[in-house]
């Protein structure tokens, strides 16, 4: 697996480097800026790209941004963002291309090596990677809206859900049966007024989408 890497902290860039070639990726380029990003997703275009957030000249959005750009030019590029807290603008934009491939982390998942190189496999592969507590905050800021109408099983299957896992997985998690779950989420896509849909990737970013609102 090919893999650009955007991250101005020498130290943590350096530990990526490292950590993902330890799981058989080849690094094919670690950039520090966001023109230098885009320059490197367009040249190389990367099985994934794991990227943060806010990088220079401007600290703010130029990551995402640049990300964001070679997605226009590149439909489907793979982006694995990283960020050190939960940006709910950020998740919105990046959600807001409905192609599917895309991941949002906290740094902190990093150090759970496990979860992190999941997440890295899942993008890569064209699903769908959100840290837990980006959903969770997605879900509290929205308590007054439709999801209101969710009951606490359905929120919980919608964030597993959005966590980019298959019925049989959320199925196995809350220890309920894959028949269950299908009537969760059938029950979910009718309260939020999204129809239901058999792509996984697709559906997930229906959801966020829509919570991102």
């Amino acid at each position: 697996m090919r893999v650009v890497i955007a991250e101005d902290l020498a130290l943590l860039r350096d530990g990526l480097i490292r950590l993902l070639q330890a799981h058989d990726c080849e690094v094919v380029a670690a950039v520090e800026s966001g023109p230098e990003l885009l320059a490197a997703l367009l040249e190389h275009r990367p099985d994934v790209a794991v990227v943060d957030v806010r990088l220079p000249p401007t600290f703010t959005d130029e990551g995402l941004q640049a990300a964001i750009e070679a997605r226009r030019q590149v439909p489907g590029l793979p982006i694995l963002v990283l960020s050190q807290h939960v940006e709910q603008l950020y998740a919105r934009e990046l959600l807001s291309d409905d192609g599917g491939a895309v991941g949002y982390l906290l740094k902190d998942r990093v150090f759970d090596i496990g979860q992190f190189i999941d997440a890295v496999r899942r993008v890569a592969a064209g699903g769908t990677a959100m840290d837990p507590a980006v959903i969770s905050q997605l879900l509290a800021k929205h308590d007054d809206g439709p999801l209101a109408a969710l009951t606490p099983r359905e929120r919980e299957v919608l964030g597993e859900m959005a966590e980019g896992r298959s019925n049989s997985a959320i199925a196995g998690r809350l220890f309920i049966t894959d028949k269950a779950v299908s009537k969760h989420i059938n029950n979910i896509f009718t309260k939020l007024d999204l129809p239901p849909s058999t792509d996984d990737s697709r559906r997930v970013l229906a959801v966020l989408a829509y919570l991102n609102r």
